[in-house]
This record gives C-alpha cells, sequence and structure tokens, in this order.
C-alpha cells in the first residue's frame, strides 16, 4: 500500500486553486456555470483585509478550508499559503483572471 504524502497532497490542493484564479473557471457545487469572484467569495470561511494607515485597501487573505487543511489565498503575495499540521505548503497563481483582487477592493471600500 502506497503512503500519501500529505505535503504533496497539500501542495496539489494548493496548486488547484491558484489554477483557478489564473483561469477564472470556477464552479459551484450546485451550478456547472462558470462563477464570478462574488461567488467564490461567498464560500469563503473569513476575511482579513490588509489596510494602510490611511484604510487604503492593499490586500486579502482569504479562508477557503479550515480544519485539514487550513488554506488561505494571498492576494498581495499572490500565494495560495496551506498549512497541514507541521506541513506548508505554497503555490503562485499569476493572472487573477476570476476577479478576487479587484472585488475584494470593492468590498473593503463598501464598509
Amino acid at each position: 500500500m502506497e503512503k500519501i504524502d500529505t505535503q504533496e497532497q497539500l501542495f496539489q490542493q494548493c496548486k488547484h486553486i491558484a489554477e483557478q484564479i489564473d483561469s477564472g473557471e470556477y464552479e459551484t457545487h450546485d451550478s456547472e456555470e462558470p462563477c464570478n469572484a462574488y461567488d467564490y467569495l461567498s464560500d469563503a470561511l473569513d476575511i482579513e483585509y490588509t489596510v494602510s494607515s490611511q484604510g487604503e485597501y492593499l490586500g486579502a487573505r482569504v479562508l477557503v478550508a479550515f480544519g485539514g487543511p487550513n488554506i488561505w489565498i494571498n492576494t498581495r503575495t499572490k500565494t495560495i499559503e496551506g498549512y497541514w499540521w507541521f506541513d506548508k505548503a505554497e503555490a503562485y497563481y499569476y493572472d487573477d483572471t476570476l476577479g478576487l483582487d479587484e472585488a475584494l477592493a470593492e468590498l473593503w471600500s463598501c464598509k
């Protein structure tokens, strides 16, 4: 029986999320229609905003998985950060085709 490498499994989960953000292709469980950034964020478990001392939006961390593993999307560093016990994995996205950062900036401006 092959042992499952949790570090690799965590990295693959992070990479999958990064690919969704890059491609802009994300589907909810309820629909086969592509979703927009607001649909994606409606499934978020938590959002931590980073703002300047003047209250200007700089970026955010979005919690998309919790409990095993914990996975955050960090829009400032364009990374997907995964944590599972003592393992840590990161994957990068390059094009925010999904529009998460823009949607988060708009949500912050509504506060």
